[in-house]
């Protein structure tokens, strides 16, 4: 199943989506990666959803990736002595505190001794995903005494984000670290880490994996957007997710850090995934509006390497209607004159490597000679996600020896994985390769192909040839 389209789709599954036939309908449909939220999943739950993927590869022939979304830190206020909640005023003063009492109309309970800690004068805190703003006046490690900047009806347990403040706990939580290991034993393909700070929230996660999965690092923090490419240089991808950016920052900033993220992603070759609210309406509508059409088209027109849907299929009463819908999107948009004008605008200059020097030469060699498709042989996937940094305008076919491999690619820009055996001379590789492309249907007999391949084969990283082949 060839998609016509360079961006990749990821669906988030759940009770909408969860069953083998309904799975089924959405790869169709165009899905190249599951979202397993583990804010909702039980381990038992993911290990069942795992196994159900894994089944449909084998009936679609094609890889399938999977990547587990971990929790992250749940930061709340306690409760309230009236059920009902509290009404705020704006300008009243309103204390947060260690006193594990319920609250009322003057004070509330902060079970987050870490947060009563960092607190400072000046710093906002925002409440129920940003529908109230607080401002401190008085911080002391065990309570903090704010103005009510944006007042409304509080109730029990409501979020609570603190922008302005950087907290002293890892992003992983007892819960995240048994969750992680729980995915990795099942053999999932990313791992997705939220409430990231620091690179060494990653890094942390990174160590934890042991190889066996990459680990993409959500940007949701206003931390983590001022230390991106700290964080870029650890991550192996990354997700710009715009729901709780949009609390924790002005919503008007949203749009130029997404911008922003996807250009940087795109210099280091790393893939960036554009996810949270894209075709929201869809939740119960079986149309998009016109500005969530937009909103994907802009992404793809950036040149995200995935777009996700996030309770559009999971709770959704239309599934397959969003992911049809945003693969039509994306299909549009790439045939679109522009698309190629844009994303060769935002081409940087290759890195000082082999890899890159060949990626950059390949993509050159497209433009001037007349060929079908670039086949890269790769071990690791590292040389694919090269040639995908240069954006060509050839469709890439990726030969690897390693279905872990083409897995974790279902999420690179434009990258078709095809798990074969490694070749064993260059003759094989070239006969092989101009083989697997005909029978995947990207070129026909007497065009001509790229192939990029590594010598010795079998050697992560030793890319350094390239050849122009007939079919």
């Amino acid at each position: 199943m060839r998609r016509r389209r360079r961006v990749k789709i990821v669906a988030t599954l759940g009770p909408a989506s969860e069953s083998p036939a309904t799975m089924s309908e959405l790869f169709s449909a165009g899905v190249d990666m599951f979202r397993i939220n583990m804010s909702h999943a039980s381990r038992e739950s993911m290990r069942e959803r795992v196994t159900a993927i894994r089944e449909l590869e084998k009936s679609f022939d094609r890889p399938i990736g999977i990547l587990a979304d971990l929790q992250g830190p749940k930061l709340r206020i306690g409760g309230f002595a009236d059920k009902g909640g509290v009404e705020l005023e704006r300008g009243q003063h309103f204390t947060l505190d260690a006193d594990p009492a319920k609250g009322d109309a003057s004070r509330v309970h902060l079970p987050h001794p870490e947060i009563l800690g960092s607190l400072e004068a000046g710093h906002k805190v925002l409440l129920d995903d940003g529908k109230l703003a607080l401002r401190i006046l008085e911080a002391r490690p065990d309570r903090a005494v704010t103005e009510v900047v944006i007042g409304g009806r509080l109730t029990d347990r409501k979020g609570v984000s603190v922008p302005d403040t950087v907290i002293p706990i890892t992003a992983m939580t007892d819960k995240d670290r048994g969750d992680a290991e729980a995915a990795i034993d099942a053999g999932v393909d990313w791992i997705a880490v939220s409430f990231v700070q620091r690179p060494e929230d990653v890094a942390e996660v990174k160590k934890m994996a042991r190889g066996h999965c990459a680990v993409l690092a959500k940007i949701e923090k206003p931390q983590a957007v001022a230390r991106f490419e700290e964080i870029m240089e650890i991550a192996d991808a990354v997700m710009v997710a715009r729901g709780d950016l949009g609390v924790e920052l002005p919503l008007e900033k949203v749009p130029g850090i997404q911008k922003r993220i996807t250009r940087l992603t795109r210099r280091t070759g790393k893939p960036v995934v554009i996810a949270t609210q894209m075709l929201e309406s869809m939740i119960s509508s079986p149309v998009p509006t016109r500005a969530e059409v937009s909103d994907v088209a802009t992404a793809v027109f950036e040149g995200a390497d995935a777009v996700m849907l996030s309770a559009e299929s999971a709770a959704g009463k239309y599934p397959v209607e969003a992911v049809t819908m945003m693969n039509r999107i994306a299909e549009e948009v790439e045939s679109d004159p522009n698309h190629p004008i844009i994303i060769a605008g935002q081409r940087g200059s290759p890195e000082a490597t082999g890899a890159d020097a060949i990626a950059a030469a390949a993509r050159s060699i497209t433009e001037t000679v007349g060929v079908s498709a670039i086949i890269a042989w790769s071990e690791s996937g590292a040389t694919a996600l090269r040639v995908a940094r240069e954006r060509p305008e050839l469709p890439i076919l990726v030969l690897t020896p390693n279905v872990h491999t083409a897995r974790r690619l279902t999420i690179g820009w434009g990258l078709h994985a095809v798990v074969t055996d490694d070749a064993h001379d260059v003759d094989d590789m070239v006969n092989r390769a101009v083989e697997i492309a005909r029978n995947e249907d990207f070129v026909k007999s007497g065009e001509r192909v790229i192939i990029i391949a590594g010598l010795p084969f079998g050697t992560p990283g030793a890319t350094n040839m390239i050849r122009i082949a007939f079919a």
